[in-house]
């Protein structure tokens, strides 16, 4: 087995590549209705996820947009890397921007709305979730 175990070799995932192929995502088809264009951060050695128990994602969000209903047995912290909106979790209205940190708990509804652009990172438990057979998303 590698020196590094399960882990991705690479733990380094630059913003600037990461927001470029976000870009080319937006511009080679249109978003999904709940998570505008995501990507997760893989280990390039197994194309699962970049760590065994947690799973790391970016995503892009057109500016005036509005995610349908999300929700998933995973609990996930965002991080707001660009842009302004509000997230509406289970109920509450929370306004975000840049620097900003919030938290989706499991199985409570997510919508996302903007008011600009928006990048998010967020990570969650999905990766050890998925691992023993318990996660489980709904749309819509």
């Amino acid at each position: 087995m590698a020196p590094f175990g399960k882990t991705s070799p690479i733990f380094s995932y630059p913003y600037v590549r990461s927001r470029e192929a976000l870009a080319a995502l937006a511009r080679n088809g249109g978003p999904d209705a709940c998570h505008g264009w995501k990507m997760q951060f893989v280990n390039p050695l197994s194309g699962g996820p970049a760590m065994p128990t947690i799973g790391a994602f970016i995503q892009l969000l057109p500016k005036g947009f509005r995610t349908s209903p999300y929700r998933s047995t995973d609990a996930t912290v965002y991080c707001v890397a660009e842009g302004t909106g509000k997230a509406n979790i289970g109920g509450e209205s929370y306004a975000f921007g840049p620097r900003d940190t919030f938290v989706a708990p499991s199985w409570l509804p997510v919508t996302l709305e903007t008011k600009e652009e928006c990048v998010l990172f967020s990570y969650s438990d999905r990766s050890a979730q998925q691992a023993l057979g318990l996660w489980r998303e709904h749309r819509g």
